[in-house]
């Protein structure tokens, strides 16, 4: 969950989402130390009266500013196409989970068990948001996901085009009608998140939010059978 004045992301809740955010400092930090270097030269240039108008070449200094560019570019784009591929990494998944949008509100299916379990999922009214709730957020009914094992979930769409997004499982999957996008989902603990819709889908848009409840293995199997 992500609060006033935070600078970086939120608490991750799977492998993926940990593997974005080091990704994201990496990468902080190359352009910081990018954008550092370019404003000392030219705070030098700017300061320093010497004029060099007879220099014609200088293949040293060429060759070093498009030898080292390079490489701080390999140095970016080697963990980011990792992280490309693993994104779309299903794997071996012990549930499966359909998410379904629809104008304005989700529909979550399993059908894992002997019988298919689907419900509706719509955003709590204000007024009943308990204490510790989180408004514009909350749901009636919540998915729930077990933890410590490989999940796969199913997004499509019955009218228009949504969006499944829950920043803290460093997930985001367009709903599409008539296709079905996949992805792999591996929650590390049992917690709370919270998604939004990510596609502006209508006048409700900002109305139709995500609650995805991590729980053990245990107790997902007893609530999926029961």
């Amino acid at each position: 969950m992500s609060f006033w004045g935070q600078l970086g992301f939120q608490d991750s809740y799977s492998g993926l989402s940990s593997e974005l955010s080091f990704f994201h400092d990496h990468a902080m930090f190359v352009l910081v130390m990018v954008s550092s270097f370019v404003g000392y030269m030219m705070v030098c240039l700017l300061k320093s009266g010497l004029s060099s108008r007879f220099i014609m070449e200088a293949q040293a200094l060429e060759a070093a500013w498009t030898v080292i560019p390079g490489l701080l570019l390999l140095i970016l784009a080697i963990p980011s196409v990792r992280l490309l591929y693993l994104l779309d990494e299903v794997g071996e998944p012990m549930v499966s989970m359909k998410a379904v949008g629809h104008q304005w509100y989700w529909e979550y299916e399993y059908g894992d068990s002997n019988d298919v379990i689907s419900f509706d999922s719509y955003m709590t009214n204000s007024l009943e948001i308990g204490e510790g709730g989180y408004r514009l957020l909350e749901v009636d009914n919540r998915c729930v996901l077990p933890y410590g094992v490989d999940s796969r979930i199913l997004v499509s769409s019955a009218d228009v085009i949504h969006a499944w997004a829950v920043p803290s499982l460093g997930v985001k999957v367009d709903a599409i009608p008539g296709r079905i996008n996949q992805l792999g989902v591996y929650l590390a603990s049992s917690g709370v998140m919270f998604g939004q819709c990510s596609e502006i889908c209508g006048v409700n848009h900002s109305f139709m939010p995500i609650s995805v409840e991590s729980v053990s293995p245990e107790v997902f199997y007893h609530w999926l059978v029961g």
